[in-house]
């Protein structure tokens, strides 16, 4: 695709904007002068035939005038007494020339005695409009002779085409007076139907009619108005017209169409040159930031930018020219950033590698390359899995579902410990830190643990052995203690040797407790951390653990108050882990509550969750979050006032928080009072 120059794109804009706003401005001053100039002379059509029709009535009531004056002669009565039809002939021909009559008549007894002019008059009373013989409408009136009693004064007006034309004299226009029964035989006359409105509505109407160009008679538009005629009784007997042609005003609206294009065409041109000469300063300008813009693409940042004109463009230099040097400065500065990194980097006795959202390694120091026994060049680009070759439990890559970069993504910084597959075949045993990803990228760090490993599960195996060995023994010890106080509580006079036995059961419990927090934290430590999911009831298992830890409150004079929600909501679980939960809460309890105190069993039931508290009346824990250090592993007493004689080894706590959350809960430690309340959390089936 071509690309457009700066200069040709603003003129083009330029112009076009500019006659796209003069080219609106004219359509719409010539629709707006086209209907004021319609207006205008429909206005004056409309005036004219007004004047015209009111001239035609000015006429009917002169015709009345001359009928009552030519009564009121007492000539008239004389020569009719006279019997001088020739004096009254020729008086009647003074008459009707002085009054400027079509014709006049004298009857008697309703016959005619003599007549000037029309031959057609009749002696019927009023002032009447009739059609004459010829075409023409005739206004009569008739009026009683005052001299000669019995006799009547008749005169007459021709409505012809010369007074019409008196008319149009008059009121500037061209006026037409049309018979109501010629308009209604004139079908193919384009002024028919607004004559027919006049003549049925009786109002005036005005319109304006195009002309037709197959029309020779009718390529010339008109402006029209038409009021209808009536004679004395209301009936319509013709039309008045009045009509205005559109040929001159069509003529000044073309004059002022020319007017706009050219002035239009004037201002484009100056629209043109201005864009111009603005598109040349502009685009020399431009040139030169592009270019500057271009060397600091190409990394040069030592060129200044250039000075260029103008306000915003001035401006727009200023600021390149101010980038341009944080850019010198930050460049600089990693540079020598990146060199130090890399100095740690090879530097350091641990691996280092990156990797991309795909988990292809994006970098790796030589540490890195030395542990996993390849070259650098070689493992770019790759995926990790394939370098790193981490063996599962069942020999199975675990780079789906245990990646700990994956994790890394979800719950921040993750570490693992993996065995990872030697070039030669051996394993080496390294723990992998991986930090969350920044951006596109994720750091891990690659520590040898071959031997520290070695050490560590020697250990676990030991422990595992030693706490296996002791919890049988244990077992069968409390079993037979068992038996042994409820024989003797059915013999009499034993009490001492009750006591005994009761010390016995305690320590006994006690000692099974430790064995088995031992054994779990080898467990959980191992990764041995599956959950046998299945319903659980809740209250079965608090009523296990209370049944468990009896004797320990009982040791103490402790009392346990339990108060749950019936019926408690079902969760998803393992029953023992479960147990041991609540028996481990329930100890903890018992170590730190006074002696006489209360330990308390509470619970509710939230949304989708139930939480189960265990509550002490102990020292408690300080404010300000030292209940959170209460979990962490081999922690005793953390944050207590003051720590029991029989401690333990710090494990219970750390237990219950990771049996808790492989359940999908959370433990939390908080004061109540003057005492302290540990709340699981877990969710419902």
């Amino acid at each position: 695709m071509r690309r457009v120059r700066l200069g040709t794109l603003l003129i083009g804009l330029n112009t076009g904007l500019v006659l796209l706003a003069v080219v609106c401005l004219a359509v719409a001053a010539v629709r707006l002068l086209n209907r004021l100039a319609d207006e205008q002379a429909l206005a004056r059509v409309s005036l004219a035939g007004t004047s015209a029709l009111q001239a035609v009535e000015r006429s009917g009531r002169d015709v009345e005038t001359s009928a009552h004056l030519l009564g009121e002669r007492p000539t008239v009565g004389r020569l009719l007494a006279q019997g001088d039809t020739a004096g009254l002939t020729a008086f009647l021909d003074r008459f009707r020339a002085t009054s400027r009559l079509s014709g006049c008549a004298v009857f008697v007894q309703g016959k005619l005695a003599a007549q000037s002019g029309l031959a057609t008059l009749t002696p019927l009373s009023g002032v009447r409009i009739l059609r004459s013989p010829s075409g023409d409408l005739l206004v009569t009136a008739a009026a009683p002779l005052l001299f000669y009693p019995g006799s009547t004064a008749v005169t007459a007006l021709r409505l012809d085409d010369a007074l019409m034309s008196q008319i149009s004299r008059q009121v500037g226009l061209p006026v037409a007076l049309v018979p109501a029964d010629q308009v209604r035989d004139a079908v193919d006359d384009p002024r028919q139907p607004l004559r027919d409105r006049a003549l049925t509505d009786g109002e005036a109407v005005q319109q304006k009619i195009e002309g037709d160009a197959h029309d020779s008679t009718q390529k010339t538009g008109v402006y029209l108005a038409v009021r209808p005629l009536r004679d004395p009784s209301g009936h319509p007997v013709a039309v008045v017209e009045t009509s205005l042609s559109t040929a001159p005003i069509a003529a000044s609206l073309a004059q002022v169409e020319r007017a706009l294009f050219f002035a239009a065409l004037l201002v484009a041109a100056l629209a043109s040159a201005s864009g111009l000469l603005i598109s040349r300063r502009l685009a020399g300008s431009m040139r030169s930031l592009t270019t500057a813009a271009a060397r600091i693409g190409r990394g040069d940042l030592a060129t200044p930018i250039p000075r260029v004109g103008g306000l915003e463009l001035g401006a727009l230099a200023a600021t390149m020219e101010e980038t341009r040097r944080r850019l010198l400065r930050l460049t600089s500065e990693l540079k020598r950033r990146q060199a130090e990194g890399e100095a740690i980097l090879t530097g350091i006795v641990e691996g280092v590698l990156s990797v991309d959202r795909d988990r292809r390694i994006r970098y790796l120091n030589p540490q890195a390359a030395a542990l996993l026994g390849v070259r650098p060049e070689d493992a770019i680009g790759r995926f990790c899995g394939d370098v790193l070759k981490p063996v599962g439990p069942d020999g199975v890559r675990p780079c789906e579902e245990h990646c700990p970069i994956l994790h890394a993504r979800f719950r921040g910084a993750t570490r693992a410990t993996e065995r990872l597959r030697q070039p030669d075949g051996s394993h080496r045993v390294v723990q992998i830190t991986s930090a969350a990803p920044a951006e596109d990228h994720q750091f891990l760090v690659i520590s040898d643990e071959t031997e520290a490993e070695a050490a560590r599960r020697l250990r676990d195996a030991v422990l595992a052995n030693i706490s296996h060995e002791f919890r049988t023994p244990l077992a069968a010890q409390r079993a037979s203690i068992e038996l042994l106080r409820e024989s003797l509580q059915e013999t009499p006079g034993a009490p001492d040797a009750q006591s005994l036995v009761l010390a016995l059961e305690r320590g006994s419990l006690r000692l099974t407790q430790l064995i088995d927090n031992l054994l779990e934290s080898v467990r959980i430590e191992a990764g041995q951390t599956s959950i046998r999911t299945r319903p659980v009831a809740l209250d079965e298992v608090v009523e296990d653990a209370v049944e468990m830890t009896e004797p320990l409150l009982t040791q103490r004079g402790q009392k346990l108050e339990v108060d749950l929600p019936y019926p408690l909501p079902e969760v998803e679980g393992d029953a023992p882990r479960l147990t041991q939960v609540f028996v481990n809460l329930l100890a903890n309890a018992n170590k730190f509550g006074p002696p006489g105190s209360t330990v308390r069993i509470g619970g509710r039931v939230e949304g989708g969750a139930v939480c189960l508290w265990v509550e002490d009346e102990g020292p408690g824990i300080p404010d300000g979050g030292g209940g959170r250090s209460l979990f962490e592993r081999f922690v005793r007493a953390s944050g207590r006032d003051e720590e029991p004689e029989q401690s333990g080894m710090g494990l219970g706590l750390w237990i219950v928080q990771s049996i808790v959350e492989r359940h999908g809960g959370t433990v939390e430690a908080r004061r109540e009072g003057a005492g302290t309340r540990i709340r699981v959390t877990l969710p419902t089936a």
